[in-house]
């Protein structure tokens, strides 16, 4: 920059005192952190009860944990002046509210510091309370309570839902309480195509009920204007969605509809595999030789592995595991069609040629043809309302299992929901207008 201009160094600016109310009257540099000795620049000496102006009883000094400055943690040590009404005898201390909350350890910037570093930066608490020198408990305390007030708490963050996707997630790993939860995920920016989808809300349980209640829960113009909801293949989540809302379309989401068919493929496998060798498969057998390649789409398919199906589909004993394989991939190749009425009319062809005349030997697609056929309106939903497929939903549960791993895994549901929605609840725009 040419002619660059610079002014006179100001502390309370650069240490962003100045917003907070106070003002830096002197500093110390310590072997592990930096203290700034600060005064209150609003004198505040009229009595609150009967509005005379109060005598001076001397000061307390109030110590917050304040935002790092460099590799050293910083504290503020505000020394905060008492005065008492000679009149009604009244005592008081100057306000501090501007600064940090009442009884709060750390400063408004530093509580805003710390929720950032969770939201965008996504360390872990532990990192945070280091970087603030200050208890793990006193910086998670922190975080969760200015991100319900700024983030969580806010009703604008369900406007303009159109899409929702709802599946379930496991979020503990012990017998110590229910591990299932239900997330309900906001699909309208990937349908927009204005953004990633984000957590709305995670809830106990996984259960019609569980999903009817929190539905219910909802105002009436977030159930009014919700269009589509996303799901698996489970009856209660449907149900739901029918009562509580009449009017939007349930969508058996492709990757629900494209596992359970692979999940049959398997089954089929195991059990033509233990009827002819009478063993599970093990290295050597030609059924388990190709179990990977089974789940891959004919398209992508290599000469290596085309060949290897053939060798194995040869054998008379392998048929249905071969009729099985074949459904799966007119069920791939329906939902990859770039003609979405010609993609649509392919899959209702398979729904209508596993409704009857399946042999009985086809004990696994006997099954998915009767789930197909009693969900082949929400299925062919798809194709219809482009984007509301699940995989939005499963990758943020992927997102979730980093966070458990980040935090050493979680005990407190209350506390992973708070966490859950802060890492993927869509808020690092909405953070950095705090900022």
């Amino acid at each position: 920059m040419l002619n660059a201009t610079f002014t006179a160094p100001d502390l309370d600016t650069f240490c962003q005192l100045d917003r907070l109310g106070l003002t830096a009257t002197g500093q110390r540099i310590e072997p592990h952190r930096s203290v700034l000795e600060c005064r209150v620049l609003e004198p505040d000496n009229w009595c609150h009860r009967c509005g005379q102006q109060g005598v001076s009883r001397g000061t307390v000094i109030r110590r917050l944990a304040h935002v790092p400055l460099g590799w050293r943690p910083t504290m503020l040590q505000v020394r905060v002046r008492r005065y008492r009404c000679p009149d009604c005898r009244s005592v008081w201390r100057q306000d501090t509210t501007a600064a940090a909350e009442p009884r709060a350890v750390l400063s408004r910037h530093a509580a805003l510091w710390a929720l950032k570093g969770v939201v965008i930066d996504r360390l872990s608490v532990a990192r945070i309370a280091a970087g603030l020198d200050v208890a793990w408990n006193t910086a998670n305390d922190a975080i969760l309570t200015t991100g319900q007030q700024l983030l969580i708490n806010d009703p604008a963050r369900f406007d303009g839902v159109r899409v929702i996707g709802v599946d379930e997630h496991v979020w503990s790993h012990t017998r110590r309480s229910s591990k299932y939860v239900t997330v309900i995920i906001d699909l309208t920016p990937i349908c927009d195509g204005t953004g990633p989808s984000r957590l709305l809300d995670m809830v106990p349980g996984r259960s019609k009920k569980v999903f009817k209640t929190w539905l219910d829960g909802q105002t009436t113009a977030f159930r009014d204007g919700v269009e589509v909801v996303a799901m698996d293949g489970f009856t209660g989540y449907k149900t739901a969605t029918t009562e509580e809302l009449p009017e939007a379309t349930a969508v058996m989401d492709p990757f629900h509809v494209v596992a359970l068919a692979g999940e049959k493929v398997d089954q089929c496998r195991q059990r033509v595999q233990q009827a002819t060798l009478g063993h599970r498969g093990q290295s050597g057998d030609p059924l388990y030789g190709i179990r990977r390649v089974l789940h891959t789409g004919a398209d992508l398919l290599t000469d290596k592995q085309i060949s290897r199906l053939k060798a194995v589909f040869a054998r008379d004993e392998h048929v249905e595991v071969e009729a099985t394989w074949g459904i799966y991939q007119r069920i791939v190749a329906a939902y990859r069609d770039p003609d979405r009425a010609a993609g649509k009319k392919a899959l209702q062809a398979v729904i209508d040629d596993l409704t009857e005349g399946v042999p009985k030997q086809l004990k696994e697609l006997i099954t998915l043809g009767r789930t197909l056929t009693r969900r082949a309106l929400d299925v062919l939903a798809y194709f219809d309302h482009p984007g509301t497929s699940n995989g939005p939903t499963e990758a943020i549960n992927g997102r979730l299992e980093h966070l458990r791993g980040t935090a050493l895994g979680f005990r407190n549901l209350a506390h992973y929901v708070i966490r859950s929605l802060l890492d993927t609840g869509g808020f690092r725009t909405e953070l950095h207008r705090h900022l």
